[in-house]
């Protein structure tokens, strides 16, 4: 069998814009191309692009997954230590899962609540390693003392702010404007204005996370999830406005 490039997006909840990516960087190529000029994928490219997909979950940028996929030819192995992977994945969740349950039932009866209880299974430090690795210990330290401030009203109002800016590049996208007209150079400004409330974005750092959000598919699909093609023109709207103004 084989499916369609449309087909394996939706079923692995990506985008074809993704998927013709990762064929331009070697990673996955089709099966074949078809007279039409659509990719098509068999099992074996599905095989390759669900270790993709781990790999990438695990924090793996784009070049470090091409390193393991040509270092490890024995798939089922790879495969094995991804689903032990996956085991204690799920693991945590379950934690987490029986966790909010017990803070629901104490809560609704009056009982005293355990701080073991209440936060068991979660892991504000999940992304330390990775963070630490892009943008160094002092980058993840500041940031995590800044998170650790805010109150959970604080911490609704930041991601609610970063959403809206999302939506309002989707909404550009739409209209058809260019990465760097006046209208989304001002909502690239509100952008880094956000981000700078953990850090003093640099030239560099903005068009490095720029190229991040469409390189990595979890920031992709945050953006994307807005319309497709959004987190391309959030990448070429921040490049042109770090080239202007940092």
């Amino acid at each position: 069998m084989e499916w369609s490039i449309q087909e394996i997006a939706k079923k692995a909840g990506t985008t074809s814009r993704t998927l013709r990516h990762y064929g331009e960087r070697g990673l996955l190529e089709p099966s074949r191309i078809g007279a039409n000029g659509y990719r098509y994928y068999d099992q074996a490219a599905l095989v390759r692009l669900q270790r993709i997909l781990l790999l990438r979950e695990l924090g793996l940028s784009l070049p470090a997954i091409a390193e393991v996929l040509a270092g490890q030819r024995d798939t089922s192995a790879a495969l094995r230590t991804h689903l032990a992977l996956l085991e204690q994945e799920r693991e945590r969740i379950g934690r987490q899962i029986a966790s909010v349950r017990t803070t629901l039932h104490k809560t609704e009866s009056g009982e005293e609540l355990m701080a073991d209880e209440v936060f068991d299974g979660f892991d504000h430090t999940v992304y330390e390693q990775e963070v630490t690795e892009r943008w160094g210990r002092d980058a993840y330290e500041s940031g995590d003392r800044w998170w650790r401030s805010l109150t959970d009203a604080q911490k609704k109002a930041f991601m609610a702010e970063q959403a809206g800016i999302a939506r309002d590049f989707a909404q550009a996208l739409r209209d058809g404007l260019a990465a760097g007209s006046d209208a989304v150079q001002e909502i690239a400004r509100r952008q880094v204005a956000w981000l700078s409330a953990t850090t003093t974005p640099s030239k560099e750092y903005v068009i490095g996370l720029g190229r991040m959000y469409v390189d990595d598919p979890r920031f992709t699909a945050n953006y994307d999830q807005h319309g497709e093609g959004t987190a391309v023109l959030v990448r070429d709207a921040l490049e042109i406005y770090a080239e202007r103004n940092l």
